[in-house]
């Protein structure tokens, strides 16, 4: 870059700097007032709301209810289509648990850099762009989305998520969600048996069958599930019953042939019951995770100078799913973790829960977001490093474990 566009990006970086510091407080109660309020996939209309109405007040132009889900959205500003630069917020949360998964803070983060980058610049060169996608927990917002055409004209995508530590990249399993349903015959339990057919017989084999799968599965892969309903009356032969069933890989191929495995078993437990069976996708599938190294290396130098200690990556072990996914595979995107709760703390449990809603986290969450605000000026400003950030998209594949 010449010495000129040096130093507008220098200002514009402090100008990022001081509008943090203007809405802390104000994305703080945001934050706050999300994690008191859970929402599960899909139904996160207060949320929706309370995200729109902050980027109508901030000069986004707001179109609601994208890709034919209600609590989608899209916010843009700029005169320009291209570059374009999109945050994404999610804001869904867990049955009973609530933000276990530090949602409130993805959100309200993702809110504070695209607030902290339109207020640095009033009229970009580009697009600042705003995608909410709902439904990552259950449902794959942003796989229809994606698939909706939300994403086309988008040169860069920018998400973080909460953690036990922060690290610019991992990889994530690729994943489908099996909805497994058995149809047998209602009959009295005591008086005659006989003629019925048991729905929940099958289940508890199906579930035998699949534990015994997971001997002979890669130790990469995950098969875990629940059963949702197991009949209704102890002495009534169910007739009906209902599993859900997560079925992780590496990567979406390697999925495939494990949905067929988990599939036979489903199966072979209808024939051994003299009952039926229906097994279908409960969501789209998560496809594996190809972080952009350039765009997260670059968030990292800022997250370092602002005092976040950032570890190197170790691309081994057990880990969660994501739609986001589906997103890295079609254009740069980066989903970095930021330490928001002691090490060793998982994601998913009341004391992550607990973190997400923390001083500590919010300090932590505005630190990424000042980070993402100027990661995402030097997109709009600086064409060759948005050419080397497609460079390495074209020519890298997903993040996989060593």
């Amino acid at each position: 870059m010449g010495e000129s566009v040096v130093g507008h990006r220098t200002q514009v970086h402090n100008r990022i700097h001081e509008a943090i510091q203007e809405i802390r407080a104000d994305i703080v109660k945001l934050s706050l007032d999300l994690h008191r309020h859970p929402e599960l996939s899909l139904q996160e209309y207060y949320a929706s709301e309370r995200l729109t109405d902050w980027l109508v007040q901030e000069g986004f132009e707001v179109e609601r209810g994208v890709a034919d889900l209600p609590t989608a959205f899209v916010a843009r500003r700029g005169t320009k289509a291209r570059p374009a630069v999109a945050f994404l917020l999610e804001y869904d949360a867990l049955p009973d648990i609530g933000h276990a998964c530090g949602h409130n803070l993805i959100a309200s983060g993702g809110l504070a850099a695209a607030t902290a980058l339109r207020r640095a610049l009033p009229d970009p060169s580009g697009s600042i762009v705003v995608i909410g996608t709902p439904g990552e927990e259950d449902g794959g917002g942003k796989i229809i989305e994606l698939e909706k055409g939300v994403f086309d004209g988008i040169d860069a995508a920018l998400m973080f998520h909460p953690g036990d530590r922060t690290i610019p990249w991992r990889h994530a399993t690729a994943t489908a969600h099996l909805v497994i349903k058995y149809h047998g015959k209602a009959a009295h339990a005591a008086s005659n048996p006989q003629e019925g057919r048991n729905a929940l017989a099958a289940m508890i084999q199906f579930y035998v069958a699949v534990d015994g799968l997971r001997q002979h599965i890669p130790e990469t892969a995950r098969i875990h599930g629940i059963i949702v309903n197991g009949g209704s009356a102890p002495n009534v032969v169910p007739d009906y019953t209902e599993a859900s069933f997560l079925v992780r890989a590496l990567t979406t191929e390697e999925v495939f042939e494990l949905v067929d495995r988990v599939t036979a078993c489903a199966q072979a437990a209808a024939l051994a019951t003299g009952t039926t069976v229906e097994v279908e996708h409960g969501s789209p599938i998560y496809a594996e995770r190809k972080n952009n190294h350039t765009i997260a290396s670059r968030v990292s130098e800022y997250l370092e100078a602002l005092g976040e200690p950032v570890e190197i990556p170790v691309l081994k072990g057990g880990t969660g799913s994501s739609d986001i996914g589906n997103v890295s595979l079609v254009l740069p995107t980066i989903h970095p973790y930021l330490k928001i709760a002691p090490l060793g703390t998982s994601g998913h449990t009341h004391e992550f829960r607990e973190a997400a809603a923390s001083p500590e986290a919010h300090e932590a969450m505005l630190h990424m977001a000042e980070a993402l605000a100027k990661t995402g000026a030097d997109l709009l400003l600086d064409p060759s490093f948005l050419e080397k950030v497609w460079e390495e998209f074209r020519t890298s594949g997903p993040d996989l474990p060593q």
